[in-house]
């Protein structure tokens, strides 16, 4: 299964990424904010998912496409 962000870069585990959009956490007050980096990521069963901990959220899933790989 191939992963790929935003801009067609292949995702592997423990990749390190950025945002490209500020984003709302549901059931949080959080806001992530364009260009936050997001170390470690972990791959999921959906090619257009990855999972991540993000400051004070743990367990968060983000879209690829919102994505960019550093």
């Amino acid at each position: 299964m191939d992963v790929k962000d935003s801009n067609g870069a292949l995702l592997n585990e423990g990749d390190s990424v950025t945002l490209i959009k500020d984003l709302k956490v549901k059931g949080t007050s959080v806001t992530l904010k364009r260009g936050t980096l997001v170390k470690g990521i972990h791959l999921t069963d959906n090619e257009e998912e990855v999972e991540c901990r993000v400051e004070k959220v743990k367990g968060l899933v983000l879209k690829t496409c919102f994505l960019k790989k550093v």
